[in-house]
């Protein structure tokens, strides 16, 4: 599996993983393909708010960077499948404990203040 090389020089190991999955939507994408490869049209519903256009382009990026995997079936009509690469199921390992501070400290925060004001 080919990885493009990204330009410059990082400063460390969180400033270069934070090139690869920067922006509002690549987080969500590979969530959205933890449990399961989706077709496009899956995806979308998945992560809603998400354009075509941005899915498309992220989807891309993340092919090239080696975290997802882009399956295309020779069927009429055609099917294409997004999966996450090994390489991608250990990106979304990396992220599982942020994803368990934001429960923690930023959902969790947020239904203690409500239950405070009731």
């Amino acid at each position: 599996m080919a990885t493009v090389p990204r330009p410059g020089a990082y400063v460390c190991g969180i400033d270069a993983a934070m090139d690869v999955i920067g922006g509002k939507w690549k987080v969500l994408i590979l969530w959205a393909l933890d449990e399961r490869p989706c077709r496009f049209g899956e995806l979308r519903r998945l992560v809603p708010g998400v354009t075509e256009k941005v899915l498309a382009s992220h989807l891309r990026e993340l092919e090239g960077d080696g975290i997802v995997h882009r399956e295309v079936y020779a069927e009429v009509p055609p099917r294409v499948e997004y999966s996450l690469t090994p390489l991608g199921v250990s990106l979304n390992a990396a992220l599982g404990p942020l994803g368990a501070w934001g429960r923690e400290h930023l959902l969790g925060g947020a239904e203690e203040s409500a239950e405070r004001a009731s």
